[in-house]
């Protein structure tokens, strides 16, 4: 069995994104690593080298700021990378900038697809997801977050990154996946403020035109992390590898998790998925089979 990792990456230091993190925590599970470099205006590049592994290759890219609508030129740097992973991969682990796997889950994942390794049927694997929000002690505990994704797939050409490189198809149909005991810690709300509000900033562009960015993005020098709905205390232990990124953190921020900003509609939501693990209406881009 051989498995290729692959992200893509632009301004990675300008926007603190722990991808330098992200790409070791899954490389003990790599035979390589592809990821998609955008043009940068920073030393992007000598982070990703900074890994030191033979493993990783880099790609150049050019982002296409023509692809505004829905966040798709994600998906577009997302699939540069993929269609550079060689034929002789069964699998393609595929993990974001801001995302992480615990050290803890690296033999689940492994035994996972080895087991379903000649199993053509299934197409994917999938994962559960944490987001940390405002600080590393902090996970979002509402509807708003997504639970689950996929982030293993097979080594098909066929599969394409959809929309805004959330999710996966092939052939525009739903992947056919099987659910891992893992789960993907996310970080992309863990920055400080001041480089926060510049991502939000720039990132929303990928999405809308500076109408819409004067509109719904406040011209602040620093994101308000108190506007959020519920969270909940982390109780666990980060990635090995998120160690010193945590103990640098040099901004404060604290929130009440018996203060929940919910509406009725929610509420009653989160009762139900309490009481039977069913989110009423929830979003999933693939069929657990």
């Amino acid at each position: 069995m051989r498995v290729c990792g692959f992200s893509f990456i632009r301004n990675a230091v300008k926007f603190d994104y722990p991808v330098k993190e992200a790409i070791t925590s899954i490389l003990p599970l790599c035979d390589g690593f592809v990821i998609a470099l955008g043009q940068s205006e920073d030393e992007t590049e000598a982070l990703i080298r900074s890994v030191g592994s033979d493993k990783i290759r880099i790609i150049p890219t050019v982002w296409d700021e023509k692809l505004r609508t829905g966040g798709r030129v994600l998906a577009d740097e997302t699939n540069k990378a993929f269609m550079e992973i060689e034929d002789d991969y069964d699998w393609a682990f595929y993990i974001q900038g801001d995302e992480c796997v615990h050290e803890k889950y690296l033999p689940a994942i492994r035994d996972a697809m080895e087991k379903w390794l000649d199993v053509p049927e299934v197409e994917g694997l999938l994962f559960n997801y944490l987001h940390f929000y405002g600080s590393y002690d902090y996970v979002g505990d509402s509807r708003k977050w997504y639970r689950r994704e996929i982030r293993i797939i097979r080594n098909n050409k066929s599969i394409r990154s959809y929309k805004d490189a959330q999710g996966f198809r092939k052939d525009g149909a739903m992947l056919r996946v099987k659910p891992v005991e893992a789960y993907v810690y996310h970080y992309g709300w863990v920055k400080p403020p001041e480089i926060q509000q510049a991502k939000q900033q720039e990132f929303n562009k990928l999405w809308h035109d500076e109408s819409w960015i004067g509109k719904n993005i406040p011209d602040a020098d620093k994101f308000d992390y108190s506007a959020i709905d519920s969270l909940a205390h982390f109780e666990g232990a980060h990635p090995a590898v998120m160690k010193n990124r945590i103990e640098s953190k040099n901004w404060k921020f604290s929130f009440d998790p018996t203060c929940k900003k919910l509406s009725l509609k929610t509420r009653i939501s989160n009762l139900i998925e309490n009481k039977t693990g069913w989110r009423p209406g929830e979003y999933k881009n693939y069929k657990i089979v």
